[in-house]
Protein backbone atom coordinates (compact mmCIF):
# COMPACT_ATOMS: atom_id res chain seq x y z
CA UNK A 1 0.00 0.00 0.00
CA UNK A 2 1.49 3.30 -1.02
CA UNK A 3 1.25 6.40 1.11
CA UNK A 4 -1.27 7.85 -1.32
CA UNK A 5 -3.60 4.97 -0.44
CA UNK A 6 -3.29 3.03 -3.70
CA UNK A 7 -2.81 -0.71 -3.44
CA UNK A 8 0.39 -2.30 -4.61
CA UNK A 9 1.25 -6.01 -4.48
CA UNK A 10 3.68 -6.22 -1.73
CA UNK A 11 5.56 -7.04 1.34
CA UNK A 12 7.82 -4.10 2.11
CA UNK A 13 10.36 -6.31 0.53
CA UNK A 14 13.97 -6.22 -0.50
CA UNK A 15 13.27 -3.23 -2.55
CA UNK A 16 16.03 -0.88 -3.55
CA UNK A 17 15.43 2.54 -4.95
CA UNK A 18 14.15 0.79 -8.06
CA UNK A 19 14.28 -2.55 -6.40
CA UNK A 20 13.33 -6.10 -6.87
CA UNK A 21 11.02 -8.24 -4.85
CA UNK A 22 12.69 -11.24 -6.33
CA UNK A 23 12.27 -13.67 -3.44
CA UNK A 24 10.11 -12.02 -0.82
CA UNK A 25 6.94 -13.90 -1.69
CA UNK A 26 8.79 -17.21 -1.75
CA UNK A 27 10.49 -16.47 1.57
CA UNK A 28 7.23 -15.55 3.25
CA UNK A 29 5.45 -18.61 1.92
CA UNK A 30 8.36 -20.81 2.96
CA UNK A 31 8.35 -19.23 6.42
CA UNK A 32 4.65 -19.87 6.73
CA UNK A 33 5.11 -23.53 5.83
CA UNK A 34 8.04 -24.18 8.14
CA UNK A 35 6.88 -22.24 11.19
CA UNK A 36 4.90 -24.74 13.21
CA UNK A 37 3.80 -22.09 15.73
CA UNK A 38 1.70 -20.24 13.13
CA UNK A 39 -1.77 -21.83 12.90
CA UNK A 40 -3.39 -22.34 9.53
CA UNK A 41 -6.61 -20.57 8.61
CA UNK A 42 -9.58 -22.33 10.16
CA UNK A 43 -13.12 -22.20 8.75
CA UNK A 44 -16.01 -21.88 9.17
CA UNK A 45 -16.51 -18.83 11.30
CA UNK A 46 -18.48 -15.64 10.82
CA UNK A 47 -16.76 -13.19 13.17
CA UNK A 48 -13.12 -12.20 12.92
CA UNK A 49 -11.19 -10.12 15.42
CA UNK A 50 -8.67 -7.60 14.12
CA UNK A 51 -5.95 -6.11 16.31
CA UNK A 52 -5.16 -3.02 14.27
CA UNK A 53 -1.88 -1.12 14.27
CA UNK A 54 -1.01 1.82 12.02
CA UNK A 55 -0.83 2.00 8.25
CA UNK A 56 -3.23 0.67 5.62
CA UNK A 57 -2.74 -3.03 6.31
CA UNK A 58 -5.73 -3.21 8.72
CA UNK A 59 -7.97 -1.59 6.11
CA UNK A 60 -6.99 -4.25 3.56
CA UNK A 61 -7.81 -6.98 6.06
CA UNK A 62 -11.27 -5.51 6.70
CA UNK A 63 -11.97 -5.29 2.98
CA UNK A 64 -10.82 -8.86 2.31
CA UNK A 65 -12.66 -10.30 5.32
CA UNK A 66 -15.94 -8.58 4.43
CA UNK A 67 -15.62 -9.78 0.84
CA UNK A 68 -15.51 -13.33 2.19
CA UNK A 69 -18.52 -12.83 4.44
CA UNK A 70 -16.89 -12.16 7.80
CA UNK A 71 -18.01 -9.62 10.36
CA UNK A 72 -14.92 -7.82 11.61
CA UNK A 73 -14.53 -6.72 15.23
CA UNK A 74 -11.68 -4.22 15.44
CA UNK A 75 -9.53 -3.69 18.51
CA UNK A 76 -7.96 -0.36 17.56
CA UNK A 77 -4.75 0.63 19.36
CA UNK A 78 -5.17 4.21 20.48
CA UNK A 79 -1.47 5.03 20.08
CA UNK A 80 -1.24 3.61 16.56
CA UNK A 81 -4.43 3.00 14.58
CA UNK A 82 -5.62 5.51 11.98
CA UNK A 83 -8.95 7.09 13.09
CA UNK A 84 -10.43 6.48 9.61
CA UNK A 85 -10.91 2.86 10.62
CA UNK A 86 -14.11 3.95 12.38
CA UNK A 87 -15.82 4.37 9.02
CA UNK A 88 -14.36 1.45 7.08
CA UNK A 89 -17.16 -1.06 7.41
CA UNK A 90 -16.20 -3.08 10.47
CA UNK A 91 -19.02 -4.55 12.55
CA UNK A 92 -17.64 -2.65 15.55
CA UNK A 93 -14.53 -0.72 16.57
CA UNK A 94 -13.25 -0.74 20.14
CA UNK A 95 -10.43 1.61 21.15
CA UNK A 96 -7.90 0.53 23.74
CA UNK A 97 -4.42 1.44 24.87
CA UNK A 98 -1.39 -0.61 23.89
CA UNK A 99 -1.04 -1.62 27.53
CA UNK A 100 -4.60 -2.94 27.98
CA UNK A 101 -4.20 -6.65 27.29
CA UNK A 102 -7.04 -7.61 29.63
CA UNK A 103 -9.41 -5.18 27.92
CA UNK A 104 -8.47 -6.70 24.56
CA UNK A 105 -9.37 -10.17 25.79
CA UNK A 106 -12.60 -9.01 27.43
CA UNK A 107 -13.64 -7.13 24.28
CA UNK A 108 -13.14 -10.10 21.99
CA UNK A 109 -14.90 -12.46 24.38
CA UNK A 110 -17.88 -10.13 24.71
CA UNK A 111 -18.09 -9.94 20.90
CA UNK A 112 -17.88 -13.70 20.43
CA UNK A 113 -14.46 -13.60 18.74
CA UNK A 114 -12.49 -16.85 18.81
CA UNK A 115 -10.20 -16.16 15.83
CA UNK A 116 -8.23 -12.97 15.26
CA UNK A 117 -5.41 -11.45 13.22
CA UNK A 118 -2.85 -8.76 13.94
CA UNK A 119 -2.35 -6.26 11.12
CA UNK A 120 -0.51 -2.96 10.95
CA UNK A 121 2.63 -1.68 12.55
CA UNK A 122 3.02 -1.28 16.29
CA UNK A 123 6.30 0.49 17.00
CA UNK A 124 8.48 -1.59 19.30
CA UNK A 125 9.65 1.53 21.08
CA UNK A 126 6.07 2.11 22.29
CA UNK A 127 6.56 -0.72 24.77
CA UNK A 128 9.25 1.38 26.47
CA UNK A 129 7.37 4.67 26.28
CA UNK A 130 4.76 6.15 28.57
CA UNK A 131 2.17 3.37 28.23
CA UNK A 132 0.82 1.91 31.45
CA UNK A 133 0.62 -1.89 31.21
CA UNK A 134 -2.30 -3.53 33.01
CA UNK A 135 -1.59 -6.36 35.44
CA UNK A 136 -1.73 -9.02 32.73
CA UNK A 137 0.69 -7.28 30.38
CA UNK A 138 3.00 -6.30 33.25
CA UNK A 139 3.17 -9.95 34.31
CA UNK A 140 3.91 -10.98 30.74
CA UNK A 141 6.69 -8.39 30.35
CA UNK A 142 8.33 -9.52 33.58
CA UNK A 143 8.31 -13.13 32.38
CA UNK A 144 10.25 -12.44 29.17
CA UNK A 145 13.90 -13.27 28.92
CA UNK A 146 14.28 -10.92 25.94
CA UNK A 147 11.91 -8.24 24.70
CA UNK A 148 12.31 -8.56 20.98
CA UNK A 149 9.31 -8.68 18.64
CA UNK A 150 8.94 -12.44 18.39
CA UNK A 151 9.21 -13.12 22.10
CA UNK A 152 6.84 -10.29 23.04
CA UNK A 153 4.14 -10.90 20.44
CA UNK A 154 4.56 -14.66 20.74
CA UNK A 155 3.83 -14.36 24.46
CA UNK A 156 0.76 -12.22 23.75
CA UNK A 157 -0.43 -14.83 21.24
CA UNK A 158 -0.08 -17.54 23.88
CA UNK A 159 -2.08 -15.53 26.42
CA UNK A 160 -4.83 -15.03 23.84
CA UNK A 161 -4.81 -18.74 22.96
CA UNK A 162 -5.12 -19.64 26.65
CA UNK A 163 -8.26 -17.49 26.67
CA UNK A 164 -9.71 -19.25 23.62
CA UNK A 165 -8.69 -16.64 21.02
CA UNK A 166 -6.41 -18.03 18.30
CA UNK A 167 -4.24 -15.73 16.21
CA UNK A 168 -4.25 -16.59 12.51
CA UNK A 169 -1.66 -15.72 9.87
CA UNK A 170 -2.00 -12.01 9.14
CA UNK A 171 -1.77 -12.53 5.37
CA UNK A 172 -4.27 -15.42 5.25
CA UNK A 173 -6.88 -13.28 3.49
CA UNK A 174 -4.41 -11.26 1.44
CA UNK A 175 -2.42 -13.80 -0.56
CA UNK A 176 -2.97 -11.90 -3.85
CA UNK A 177 -1.19 -8.85 -2.39
CA UNK A 178 2.05 -10.65 -1.59
CA UNK A 179 4.93 -9.52 -3.80
CA UNK A 180 5.36 -11.62 -6.91
CA UNK A 181 8.72 -12.70 -8.30
CA UNK A 182 10.36 -10.13 -10.53
CA UNK A 183 10.77 -6.39 -10.94
CA UNK A 184 7.80 -4.37 -9.69
CA UNK A 185 9.02 -0.90 -10.64
CA UNK A 186 9.38 0.99 -13.94
CA UNK A 187 12.89 -0.27 -14.57
CA UNK A 188 15.17 -3.02 -13.35
CA UNK A 189 17.96 -2.21 -10.87
CA UNK A 190 21.22 -0.94 -12.30
CA UNK A 191 24.40 -2.95 -11.85
CA UNK A 192 25.36 -0.91 -8.77
CA UNK A 193 21.86 -1.16 -7.30
CA UNK A 194 21.88 -4.91 -7.84
CA UNK A 195 25.22 -5.11 -6.06
CA UNK A 196 23.75 -3.10 -3.17
CA UNK A 197 20.72 -5.40 -3.05
CA UNK A 198 22.83 -8.56 -2.96
CA UNK A 199 25.06 -7.20 -0.20
CA UNK A 200 22.10 -5.76 1.72
CA UNK A 201 20.28 -9.07 1.68
CA UNK A 202 23.24 -10.79 3.32
CA UNK A 203 23.47 -8.13 6.05
CA UNK A 204 19.70 -7.90 6.60
CA UNK A 205 19.30 -11.66 6.94
CA UNK A 206 21.88 -11.73 9.72
CA UNK A 207 20.11 -8.80 11.39
CA UNK A 208 16.71 -10.50 11.07
CA UNK A 209 18.06 -13.78 12.39
CA UNK A 210 18.51 -12.18 15.79
CA UNK A 211 15.11 -10.38 15.57
CA UNK A 212 16.77 -6.97 15.87
CA UNK A 213 15.31 -5.49 12.70
CA UNK A 214 14.63 -6.39 9.09
CA UNK A 215 15.87 -3.34 7.16
CA UNK A 216 19.28 -2.06 6.10
CA UNK A 217 20.20 0.90 3.91
CA UNK A 218 23.15 0.48 1.55
CA UNK A 219 25.25 2.92 -0.52
CA UNK A 220 28.12 1.81 -2.76
CA UNK A 221 28.02 -1.69 -1.18
CA UNK A 222 28.54 -0.11 2.25
CA UNK A 223 26.04 -0.44 5.08
CA UNK A 224 24.82 3.05 6.05
CA UNK A 225 22.15 2.23 8.65
CA UNK A 226 20.50 -0.82 10.20
CA UNK A 227 17.06 -1.04 11.77
CA UNK A 228 16.56 -1.60 15.47
CA UNK A 229 13.80 -0.37 17.78
CA UNK A 230 13.15 2.85 15.83
CA UNK A 231 11.45 1.09 12.90
CA UNK A 232 11.91 1.07 9.13
CA UNK A 233 10.85 4.65 8.34
CA UNK A 234 13.23 6.14 10.90
CA UNK A 235 16.05 3.90 9.64
CA UNK A 236 15.61 5.24 6.10
CA UNK A 237 15.38 8.85 7.33
CA UNK A 238 18.56 8.41 9.38
CA UNK A 239 20.40 7.14 6.30
CA UNK A 240 19.28 10.18 4.33
CA UNK A 241 20.43 12.54 7.08
CA UNK A 242 23.81 10.82 7.21
CA UNK A 243 24.27 11.12 3.44
CA UNK A 244 23.33 14.81 3.55
CA UNK A 245 25.88 15.45 6.28
CA UNK A 246 28.59 13.75 4.21
CA UNK A 247 27.67 15.86 1.19
CA UNK A 248 27.84 19.07 3.23
CA UNK A 249 31.23 18.06 4.57
CA UNK A 250 32.50 17.53 1.01
CA UNK A 251 31.22 20.98 -0.02
CA UNK A 252 32.92 22.65 2.96
CA UNK A 253 36.20 20.97 2.10
CA UNK A 254 35.83 22.00 -1.53
CA UNK A 255 36.21 18.49 -2.83
CA UNK A 256 33.63 16.48 -4.72
CA UNK A 257 32.99 13.02 -3.37
CA UNK A 258 34.04 10.11 -5.57
CA UNK A 259 31.29 7.92 -4.08
CA UNK A 260 27.64 7.95 -5.06
CA UNK A 261 25.20 9.07 -2.36
CA UNK A 262 22.35 7.02 -3.87
CA UNK A 263 20.75 4.77 -1.27
CA UNK A 264 19.28 1.29 -1.63
CA UNK A 265 16.81 0.07 0.99
CA UNK A 266 16.69 -3.68 1.60
CA UNK A 267 14.05 -5.29 3.80
CA UNK A 268 13.75 -9.03 4.34
CA UNK A 269 11.55 -11.54 6.11
CA UNK A 270 13.01 -13.28 9.15
CA UNK A 271 14.57 -16.72 8.58
CA UNK A 272 11.67 -18.31 10.50
CA UNK A 273 9.07 -15.59 9.93
CA UNK A 274 5.99 -16.04 12.12
CA UNK A 275 3.22 -15.16 9.71
CA UNK A 276 0.90 -14.15 12.55
CA UNK A 277 2.67 -10.86 13.18
CA UNK A 278 5.41 -8.45 12.09
CA UNK A 279 5.23 -9.53 8.44
CA UNK A 280 7.22 -7.01 6.36
CA UNK A 281 4.86 -4.80 4.34
CA UNK A 282 5.26 -1.94 1.89
CA UNK A 283 3.23 1.14 2.88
Amino acid sequence: MRRDGRIRPSSRAKRGRYGEARSTSAELRSAGRTNASAPTWVLPMTRLGLIAGNGKFPFLVIDAARAQGFEVVVAAIREETFPEIESHGAASVHWLSLGELSKLIDTFKAQGVTRAVMAGQVKHKQIFSAIKPDWRLAKLLLSLGTRNTDSLLGAVAKVLADEGIMLENSTALLEPLLAKTGVLTKRAPSAQERKNIEYGRVVARHLAEYDIGQTVVIAEAACVTVEAMEGTDATIERAGELMRSLELASVREGEASTLSRALTVVKVAKPAQDMRFDVPAYR
